[in-house]
């Protein structure tokens, strides 16, 4: 009783950091976007049966139902999936996770699942302490969003490939992808030089000595690196810089989160010219996957037409495999894409947003 007199004072005092400005915003435009996603309750019984509740019990029923917007906007409901770092197992920690009923991601493996990831995660809402930064010590797991391993397994990484993570920070990505396959090269970068420090202490974290040989990280102009380095890589991801919509959310000034909303519109120009530079570093009959971790069509599903529109190069990869595989951790929304995927949070998989399109370059003639 004490303890849930605590948690319903911690979603109130929650609640009242949400930042009206950006939420009056988000219902606006994902209402119209999105529908059913956006604004639809989900839970586990369903719809038939729960027309034969009466009274309390269908009052608690109706309690536990949550939208995306519910999820998204009730921190308490947000889930953490632990990626663990190969180069320092945790295996008493694995044990551990396996009494209290946690499960690894894609059970049912995608054909190009690395064995060297394991990433668990339980359905229940839970987070794991952050370890410390210490130098000279390998971090043994890293937290995340879930829906964050998406874009790095749609890379369909290899080991002696040249990779280019265009915006790196913080690292999550970069980490998880050397948690895939031992890159003969793989170049980090990131233009903003706070988030900059935040990426070399990440791979500093994680990264065993033998292999910060082959990692290379820059504070270069994203939109330069491929003029700067012509058809150099194998692999590129564009984790493009975007409204992130859960950060968003908690804004705790008005006025500057007024500010992004009405430079909002800028972004699809800059994601645009961060794409067209990996094109550039890109090799003939590379793959090039894009990520964002907002529900915004805009900044989604137009960009990647934009590039697909004005690149004769560039064609679409068909993914939606992947989310059949996925779907048992994962829930997602239509795109109107074949080579895009939307993760949008629900309860139970509050995982996301996470937008994931991939392209591949073809060979000229």
């Amino acid at each position: 009783m004490v303890l849930t007199r605590l948690k319903a004072k911690s979603e109130r005092k929650l609640a009242k950091q949400i930042c009206k400005v950006v939420l009056d915003h988000f219902e606006k435009q994902y209402s119209k976007e999105l529908g059913d996603a956006w604004n639809t309750v989900s839970h586990p019984l369903s719809s038939p049966k729960v027309g034969i509740y009466t009274g309390s019990v269908f009052a608690l029923l109706v309690a536990d139902m949550f939208s995306s917007r519910d999820i998204l906007t009730s921190p308490s409901c947000w889930q953490h999936a632990i990626l663990f770092n190969r180069f320092n197992y945790p295996f008493e920690l694995e044990k551990d996770l396996h009494l209290k009923g946690y499960h690894t991601l894609f059970q049912e493996s995608l054909p190009y699942y690395p064995k060297s990831m394991k990433c668990y995660l339980s359905r229940i809402p839970s987070r794991m302490p952050s370890e410390r930064h210490q130098i000279g010590n390998l971090k043994k797991y890293y937290l995340l969003n879930a829906a964050s391993l998406i874009p790095v397994l749609a890379l369909e990484l290899r080991d002696g490939e040249k990779v280019l993570d265009l915006c790196a920070a913080p690292g999550g990505k970069s980490v998880a992808m050397l948690q895939c396959a031992y890159p003969g090269y793989l170049h980090c970068n990131e233009y903003d030089s706070l988030r900059l420090r935040w990426l070399r202490q990440t791979l500093e974290s994680f990264i065993p000595q033998p292999l910060v040989n082959v990692i290379k990280v820059s504070e270069l102009d994203g939109r330069e690196v491929g003029d700067a380095q012509p058809e150099k890589f194998d692999k590129v991801l564009v984790d493009a810089p975007c409204s992130n919509d859960r950060s968003w959310l908690f804004s705790s000034d008005s006025q500057k989160a007024a500010c992004r909303i009405s430079q909002r519109r800028n972004l699809p120009v800059l994601q645009i010219e961060l794409i067209r530079s990996a094109v550039k570093a890109l090799r003939p009959g590379g793959l090039l996957v894009y990520s964002t971790c907002t529900l915004s069509k805009a900044e989604n599903q137009d960009v990647i037409n934009e590039i697909l529109n004005s690149h004769s190069n560039m064609t679409p990869v068909d993914i939606k495999e992947m989310a059949r595989t996925c779907s048992q951790d994962f829930t997602f929304a239509p795109t109107g894409q074949e080579c895009g995927l939307l993760v949008i949070p629900e309860r139970g998989k509050a995982w996301g947003p996470m937008y994931v399109a991939k392209l591949k370059k073809s060979w000229t003639i």
